[in-house]
């Protein structure tokens, strides 16, 4: 409790600790893996990746006004890029792209980003469905995470996943994600209220970083 006439008296930080930033490189089973901030330039790729692989991403992202292709085409983007470039300018997400052997392989955003005396945000990710299974969703998570408990100096990170999701499921459990309860009827995903299992991890529970985790599972090796 604060004194009267004394008020409490928070840090000064940077306007957007912890960005601009690009975590990595990691060696998984499809390549080199790393981060970085998302481009203007990223748009044409962005968009064959996700109108091609609408069966794979739809029923697990929100629904939203448009079809598949007014919202993923290319002219989609530009709107996108310039709304996740202001968010991160104001501190308030860290948008990355996600690489394999430097081609854009999927998206990571860390969202919501709350500081003061909460410092948390959620988190959030695709991957190109031919390059599932090889490594880049949990090596993605890995880097994001200690990044965000690092330079970030955020505190709780938390992932909400439909319990059908079996593979972000998977991806939560190997990085050590703790699962807090269920969000009933929580997300309008695919056109209906969803239910949505809620995860989270604080900065004491990564020990030395989830990246030396998923190295020293077999998952993951240093690059370079």
């Amino acid at each position: 409790m604060s004194t009267p006439g004394h008020p409490t008296q928070y840090a000064v930080e940077p306007r957007h600790p912890g960005w601009p930033a690009r975590p990595g490189p990691l060696r998984v089973a499809g390549g080199e893996l790393a981060l970085r901030p998302v481009r203007l330039r990223d748009g044409a790729e962005w968009s064959r990746i996700r109108l091609r692989d609408r069966t794979y991403l739809e029923n697990w992202e929100p629904t939203s006004a448009g079809t598949w292709q007014e919202r993923n085409g290319l002219s989609a983007w530009l709107p996108q890029w310039w709304a996740l470039r202001g968010l991160a300018r104001r501190g308030h997400c860290l948008p990355f792209a996600i690489t394999l052997d430097g081609r854009l392989a999927g998206q990571l955003t860390l969202g919501n980003v709350i500081r003061s005396s909460l410092r948390s945000a959620w988190i959030g990710y695709w991957v190109s469905a031919e390059l599932a299974g090889k490594g880049l969703a949990t090596g993605a998570v890995a880097l994001a995470v200690d990044h965000a408990f690092g330079e970030a100096g955020l505190h709780r990170i938390e992932a909400t996943v439909r319990p059908e999701n079996t593979a972000s499921l998977r991806v939560l459990d190997k990085v050590g994600f703790r699962k807090e309860g269920l969000f009933q009827r929580y997300l309008d995903v695919a056109g209906d209220w969803r239910d949505h299992l809620c995860f989270a991890l604080t900065a004491e529970e990564t020990g030395e970083g989830l990246v030396r985790r998923i190295i020293a599972a077999g998952l993951a090796e240093h690059a370079g």
